[in-house]
């Protein structure tokens, strides 16, 4: 099974995985730059403002590093 670009559905060319062609792979950014494409998450949340425990499934090193990055 030959893999398909996300954009226009043509066959994928290895220097633009997983795009076919530069141009593909630049509309793909304009989309994240223009909002087209979002992360859901709530309006407004800070990656400080995130309670503690959303972090227990990722194990105890996932949890250190989380907390090294808090801010002093």
């Amino acid at each position: 099974m030959t893999a398909k670009c996300p954009i226009c559905s043509a066959p994928v060319v290895r220097e633009f995985k997983p795009f076919c062609s530069k141009r593909c792979a630049d509309r793909d950014l304009n989309r994240w730059l223009s909002g087209v494409y979002v992360v859901p998450g709530v309006d407004g949340e800070a990656a400080d403002q995130i309670p503690e425990d959303a972090f227990e499934d990722e194990g105890d090193d996932a949890s250190d590093a989380h907390a090294a990055r808090k801010p002093n």
